[in-house]
């Protein structure tokens, strides 16, 4: 921007905006990938820079008497991105930061305005990590291109060379922010961005966006359970009663070993890792199982999920839950066996077989997780064998 002093020499001056410091380390969702879409609305604000607008007034033979600040404006983004695991996605969007600006009062008497749109598109890295089953902290940081459209007026003494400079870049781009789940498909998230901004008159400075918003996952639904049809339990045929002889000497009677009463399957055989789906070499395990059961009588069959102890308590707690489950209804699909002879717990890692001390670090890495594998396991218990 150049000013322009009437009937005196003029002289160039130059005016920036730069905006307060909200600034966090991001932290390291969910446990299906996809698509998703959101929206973000709320507050930005920017600190304008006084003592150059008066600096710049000065070098063009001024005296600024008052300047009033217009620092606070609506800002609003829309956004889609896409989730690869429960930690990472990438997300990209439009953004839309409102508008600043100032008046300034000189002497030689008059008055100098100043006005800056910003608006722009910009491409995140974001990170989750799950802190309870429905709540999530989040960080992100990536690039923004940014148009900055500047309009600047003056009356009285006051000529303005450039009245409408814009300038496009790309500058850095983070935030911080909350996400509570409502459901699988459905979250709300509260948000604390900080934008870089090059402004049209060689400048550069940052606005900040705190805004709260919707996003929508898609092909993501609310789990619900797969109907089973009931399957009535063999008849089983009764061995006849003992046959005598003569008394005192019973002829013996030839009693079937008993069935297992507890096996113990690593979960690494029957599903993917952090899975709940059962894969075929699991059910080649399961089918072996249920043949030993075959013409047995029981009075219930206990199974109980467990996983290491890597993440979160409500996650694991979640996902031992779940294969139990799977591991109940594969079951009672390919063995006939009735759902009530069947009952399911999840333990979390509350419950591990590996030796206090024997796998060290709380890093997650690949060795840890091979250290811990006995501890992610699906223990079938057949109580009451006869």
């Amino acid at each position: 921007m150049k000013l322009a002093r009437t009937k005196s020499a003029s002289a160039s001056g130059k005016l920036s905006l730069i905006a307060l410091a909200i600034l966090a380390s991001p932290f390291a969702l969910a446990d299906d990938s996809g698509w998703y879409a959101g929206a973000n609305g709320g507050r930005s604000s920017a600190t304008i820079d006084d003592a150059r607008i008066t600096s710049g007034l000065l070098g063009s033979g001024f005296t600024t008497t008052s300047i009033t600040d217009d620092n606070r404006s609506s800002g609003y983004k829309i956004f889609g991105g896409y989730q690869f695991n429960q930690y990472f996605a990438v997300e990209g969007g439009y953004f839309d930061l409102g508008n600043f600006g100032f008046h300034a009062t000189t002497v030689p008497t008059g008055t100098l305005s100043g006005n800056i749109k910003l608006k722009g598109l910009n491409l995140d890295l974001v990170g989750t990590l799950p802190i309870s089953e429905k709540f999530s902290v989040l960080g992100r940081i990536g690039a923004n291109y940014a148009d900055a459209s500047d309009s600047f007026a003056g009356t009285g003494a006051v000529s303005v060379l450039n009245p409408n400079p814009s300038k496009r870049d790309t500058n850095l781009k983070v935030g911080v922010g909350l996400q509570y789940a409502f459901t699988d498909a459905l979250a709300m998230r509260a948000e604390v961005e900080r934008y870089r901004i090059n402004d049209a008159v060689g400048n550069k400075g940052n606005i900040d966006l705190v805004s709260l918003g919707l996003i929508y996952r898609f092909g993501a639904k609310t789990p619900t359970p797969v109907p089973v049809a009931y399957a009535a339990p063999p008849v089983i045929a009764q061995a006849p009663p003992p046959v005598y002889v003569a008394p005192p000497a019973p002829v013996p009677v030839v009693v079937p070993p008993p069935a297992p009463k507890k096996v113990s399957f690593s979960a690494d055989s029957l599903f993917d890792f952090d899975k709940a789906s059962i894969k075929p070499t699991g059910q080649q395990d399961l089918d072996k199982f249920a043949a030993e059961l075959k013409n047995t009588q029981f009075d219930v069959i206990k199974v109980t999920g467990h996983t290491d102890r890597i993440g979160s308590h409500a996650y694991n707690q979640k996902l031992s839950e779940r294969r139990a489950e799977a591991v109940k209804g594969y079951l009672k699909t390919s063995t006939g066996i009735a759902g009530d002879k069947i009952v399911t717990k999840g333990v979390d890692g509350a419950e591990p077989v590996t030796k206090p001390g024997e796998c060290q670090g709380k890093k997650v890495s690949k060795a840890l997780i091979a250290c811990l594998q006995p501890d992610r396991r699906v223990e079938v218990e057949v109580v009451g064998t006869r």
